[in-house]
């Protein structure tokens, strides 16, 4: 009988082979890349080095805002008693509506040093946000920029402290995480899985020396970076791209820094209607297709493998149930070990990134994820690419 029960057949051995060797590709994300940032964090408080109080550098935080009167009027307070002593704020307003303008002027006599200007809205230009960020760092006094937009605010008085704080004699870019305030619903799971996942490869890539994206909820660059670029005249057929393209062709192995700190976070509005999200998704589909680099690649690699194990898990299990039941044990150890993992990894990375913990909604969140990624991409190449590209 004990015989019988380490005797396996083909089948049998090669499902085992695949689902073990599945098991390890996905330990091998979830316990080296995506833990990158917590391991970076541990190293950091370790050493808590005593630094002595060096002369600040001034810095212009620029604003995109689209219509958007409401989040003006909630999230510009943060902005304006930030805990920094030499800063402006450049509000950016795509389209010229009254209602923002009203509350624009309203805190522009409260606060001196706030600027604002608009884009008309029958100017024709292919991407209204690139020219509204264009103006804003033209405008911008400062060589030090820091970017968000009207639906975000800092979670910290010393946001800029802090963001600015990175700054070191090579660094040319800071690379930010803008947490997502989801509530209840699976949609808001599904959107702070999705925003949690893509910041962690941006900040454990860039950790890794090897950055290859941004998020203008919270990206800082120096204005010189900007115009030694021509600014965005690379990606001028692109609606989007202003933030994860630019980085991506600006960003080297050593200008490059990471800020995850808690006073470093901003937090963006939750997304009430999913045409918002699937449009924010499928714009980001068109600019990764220009991505230079492999990090893009290695990362969609998780999603398949992540696809492919639960697959292969399902199909030991029930070849097991048929035959030998040991394989079906093994698979679900195999299955319960990588969620557990898994789990506590996106946890602890969720912790310190400021972002509500989604493990209850795991097992669901991480097959709809990567399965709804494969959707925008399929989407964007057969029905999407005429909404985000023009030839000029």
């Amino acid at each position: 009988m004990i015989k019988e029960l380490f005797t396996f057949n083909y089948i049998e051995l090669s499902l085992v082979g695949i689902t073990a060797g599945l098991f390890l590709i996905q330990l091998l994300y979830y316990l080296v890349t995506y833990a990158r940032p917590l391991r970076a964090a541990k190293k950091a408080e370790r050493e808590e080095r005593v630094t002595t109080d060096r002369e600040v550098e001034p810095v212009s935080v620029i604003v995109y805002a689209h219509g958007e009167p409401e989040n003006l009027r909630k999230n510009l307070p943060v902005l304006l008693t930030q805990d920094y002593p030499d800063y402006e704020v450049v509000v950016v307003n795509d389209g010229s509506d009254a209602d923002s303008e009203d509350i624009l002027k309203l805190f522009s006599n409260e606060y001196k040093h706030l600027y604002y200007t608009y884009v008309p809205v029958d100017t024709h230009y292919l991407s209204h946000k690139k020219l509204a960020l264009t103006m804003g760092i033209k405008a911008a006094r400062h060589d030090i920029l820091l970017f968000t937009e009207a639906d975000c605010r800092p979670l910290s008085s010393k946001w800029i402290k802090t963001m600015a704080g990175t700054y070191n004699r090579e660094t040319e870019i800071v690379l930010g995480f803008c947490a997502y305030r989801h509530t209840e619903g699976l949609l808001h799971k599904l959107i702070a899985y999705d925003n949690l996942t893509s910041g962690l490869q941006m900040l454990s890539s860039a950790l890794a020396r090897h950055p290859f994206t941004g998020n203008g909820r919270n990206l800082s660059y120096r204005k010189e970076l900007f115009f030694a670029h021509k600014g965005y005249s690379k990606s001028l057929n692109l609606h989007a791209g202003a933030d994860d393209l630019f980085i991506n062709e600006a960003a080297t192995r050593t200008n490059t820094q990471v800020q995850y700190k808690a006073d470093s976070i901003t937090e963006m509005e939750k997304i009430e209607d999913i045409g918002i999200w699937k449009e924010m998704k499928v714009s980001r589909a068109a600019t990764q297709r220009y991505y230079k680099g492999t990090s893009l690649a290695f990362y969609r690699m998780e999603n398949y493998s992540n696809l492919l194990f639960i697959a292969a898990t399902a199909a030991t299990f029930i070849i097991g149930l048929l035959g030998n039941w040991l394989i079906s044990v093994l698979a679900g150890l195999l299955l319960l070990l990588r969620f557990t993992t898994k789990a506590v990894v996106m946890r602890k990375a969720a912790l310190l990134l400021q972002q509500k913990t989604l493990t209850a909604w795991l097992p669901i969140l991480e097959i709809i994820q990567p399965a709804y990624n494969i959707y925008v991409r399929i989407y964007r190449m057969f029905k999407g690419k005429r909404d985000f590209t023009s030839k000029i």
